[in-house]
């Protein structure tokens, strides 16, 4: 089982800045799991976002965050990241973490494990 906990949202003008946490923690070891982070706006369904391998060695991203965000982690703090940078109002949305078991996916359902969210509010 892992626990995840994400922090970090937030209020910004557009153009500015975020860093996201999710922070891991129960009794699988958290360097044997991938780790996504996904998306949903309001009124709209949940999108993929960025991943990571469990090694950290491997990352993808959506389009759309393409060279604005970053995804990284430290198996030493059970800890993932995603660095957003130049922030649009389309960024707007709960922003969730998760996990699977070591190969990263871009698909919602093939992660095991999710946390609560953490709200991104990008103003005009």
């Amino acid at each position: 089982q892992v626990q995840l906990v994400e922090s970090g949202g937030g209020l910004v003008q557009a153009g500015g800045s975020l860093r996201l946490s999710c922070a891991a923690s129960g009794r699988a070891s958290f360097s044997n799991y991938a780790m996504g982070w996904f998306r949903r706006a309001p009124g709209k369904e949940r999108e993929f976002v960025a991943a990571i391998m469990s090694t950290g060695g491997r990352t993808t991203y959506a389009d759309s965050v393409k060279g604005r965000f970053t995804i990284s982690r430290d198996n030493a703090k059970n800890t993932v990241y995603l660095q957003m940078n130049s922030l649009k109002p389309e960024d707007t949305a709960v922003y969730y973490c998760a996990g699977r078991w070591l190969l990263m996916s871009v698909i919602g359902s093939d992660y095991a494990y999710w946390g609560q969210g953490t709200q991104v509010t990008v103003a005009s």
